[in-house]
C-alpha cells in the first residue's frame, strides 16, 4: 500500500537548507520514492502552518522508513536539522 512521507518545515537558514534540499530528490528516487510536493506556493484554508510542505510517495511504509533510516539520507539529515525546524510523519494511503 502506498505510503506518504509528509514533512511540515520552517526553514531557518535558507542557504544551508538549499544544500540539503538539492540532494533529496535523487536519494528518494533511488529508494523508490516520488516527490509529489516540494515546497511551492501555498495558501492556508484553516489555521496556520510552516512555510514549506513536502510530500513523498513510497511503495509502502517500510520503504519510506528505510529511506529515512538509510546511510545516504542520514548523511544529509544534519544539514536539515540545523537549517530548519520540522515534523515528519509517514502515513499509509488508501
Amino acid at each position: 500500500m502506498t505510503a506518504y512521507l509528509i514533512a511540515r518545515i520552517e526553514v531557518t537558514d535558507p542557504e544551508d537548507y538549499a544544500t540539503y534540499a538539492a540532494q533529496t530528490v535523487a536519494l528518494a528516487e533511488k529508494a523508490g520514492g516520488t516527490f509529489l510536493v516540494k515546497g511551492g506556493p501555498q495558501s492556508f484554508v484553516e489555521g496556520e502552518g510552516p512555510g514549506r510542505h513536502v510530500v513523498i510517495a513510497f511503495p509502502d511504509a517500510e520503504t519510506a522508513r528505510a529511506w529515512y533510516d538509510s546511510p545516504d539520507y542520514q548523511a544529509i539529515l544534519p544539514i536539515a536539522l540545523r537549517a530548519s525546524t520540522r515534523d515528519i510523519v509517514i502515513v499509509e494511503g488508501i
